[in-house]
């Protein structure tokens, strides 16, 4: 067995699977039988032939280069792709009591909802970003139909659960900047708490919203909305602090960035304290709804903001002062970005080897981060225009990794 033709068809495997194909389907689409697919997949035919590789690639969406070249396929095995992302458009796109009336379908359930958020929630807290892209499509499908068909004493814990989904179809598609879809999956997520009125699936929607509004440069209105739902929250802390102050805390750190992002770093500061305030009241309870809230992620936030306050210099010095067990207990995604973050500060202090190694360490704690996200990609691109000597050589490194032309 060639071990080219090998490599192509584990390549081949590889995207079908991806692509949700069946042997079956995929046969179809490209106009072969099942016995070639299988054949191609294990090796024992070469798919090199140009007329008949284009077509496999373009069935399952991706450049040919993916499938031949070793170093190509890993950088698209690494990233969301477009296809993806218009797979989760797609999904946003359908109307769901439209789509049961016109199929009947009844397979979803509250229990296997939830527990495919919980394994979408750990992808998504691990930096597995295409794990997540691949599985949300599915996830808000079933979400949505458990809100149409679950029984009334389940009701807000379905849209608590279709609330969630949105919300993680906002935020991975704010991490690769397609802002205006975005917002619809905002919107969608504040439609539904507001359907309930719970509080829990109000905080959590308010804070996609917020993040969407900032996105789209409208900070002063994330702010407020923020403050609102906080002020909203408040009477109801003393009952139910266990199950609210995370969310609670939430609040405040998304407030302070985007009061951040309008240069307003009085107000930056003050949703800040609010948040060291809340992270006090709860103590160790941090994994509340998942969140990771507490000391470390107030902490962390905070050299955020200061990053987007242009100040640097700052936000190097209040890292020195963070317990490094705090940071440790963080999972990847946070501590992916808190890198990110140290990483733009060493740049704005002229410190660029310093911030080469930093920017390595944060594709060692979660390659897809850096090797796919366009804002780790400015910082690439910046720093190959600002490094000489053995730090150019790696920053070459990573951006190759990353795709991008050094």
């Amino acid at each position: 067995m060639d071990d080219q033709a090998r490599a192509i068809g584990q390549h081949v495997r590889y995207w079908r699977k991806r692509r949700n194909l069946d042997r079956q389907r995929f046969a179809d689409m490209v106009g072969r039988s099942t016995s070639w697919v299988d054949k191609i997949e294990k090796g024992e035919r070469c798919l090199l032939r140009l007329p008949m590789l284009d077509r496999v690639a373009e069935v399952l969406g991706i450049d040919p280069a993916a499938l031949t070249d070793s170093s190509a396929a890993r950088r698209a095995t690494d990233c969301v792709d477009a296809v993806e992302v218009q797979a989760i458009k797609g999904a946003l796109g359908r109307y769901p009591s439209f789509a049961a009336q016109s199929t009947g379908r009844r397979s979803a359930t509250l229990d296997t909802v939830t527990k495919q958020l919980a394994y979408v929630e750990h992808a998504w807290s691990s930096s597995h970003f295409t794990v997540v892209s691949q599985h949300l499509p599915k996830l808000l499908a079933d979400a949505q139909e458990v809100v149409l068909t679950t029984s009334a004493g389940h009701q807000v814990a379905a849209h608590r659960a279709l609330v969630v989904a949105y919300r993680l179809a906002s935020s991975v598609l704010l991490k690769f900047t397609t802002n205006d879809i975005a917002w619809l999956a905002a919107d969608r997520a504040m439609h539904t708490a507001l359907a309930v009125d719970d509080t829990v699936a109000l905080a959590r929607a308010t804070r996609s919203v917020a993040r969407a509004m900032s996105s789209a440069g409208q900070r002063s209105d994330a702010v407020t909305i923020l403050i609102g739902m906080a002020d909203r929250m408040r009477p109801e802390l003393p009952a139910r602090e266990h199950e609210l102050c995370s969310l609670y805390g939430m609040l405040f750190l998304a407030a302070a960035i985007a009061a951040s992002r309008q240069d307003d770093a009085a107000l930056a500061f003050e949703m800040h304290q609010e948040a060291e305030a809340a992270a006090a009241r709860m103590g160790s309870h941090h994994e509340t709804h998942r969140t990771s809230f507490g000391r470390a992620n107030v902490a962390v936030h905070r050299v955020a903001a200061l990053v987007r306050l242009h100040e640097g210099g700052r936000a190097l010095e209040y890292s020195q002062n963070i317990d490094t067990a705090l940071i440790g207990m963080l999972p990847p995604e946070r501590k992916a970005n808190y890198l990110l973050d140290l990483t733009q500060a060493l740049i704005h202090t002229g410190r660029y080897s310093d911030a080469v190694r930093m920017l390595g360490q944060a594709e060692q704690v979660a390659a897809e981060e850096v090797r796919c996200r366009p804002l780790a990609h400015g910082l690439l691109r910046s720093l190959l225009d600002t490094t000489s000597g053995e730090s150019s050589s790696l920053v070459r490194q990573l951006a190759i990794r990353a795709g991008l032309t050094a």
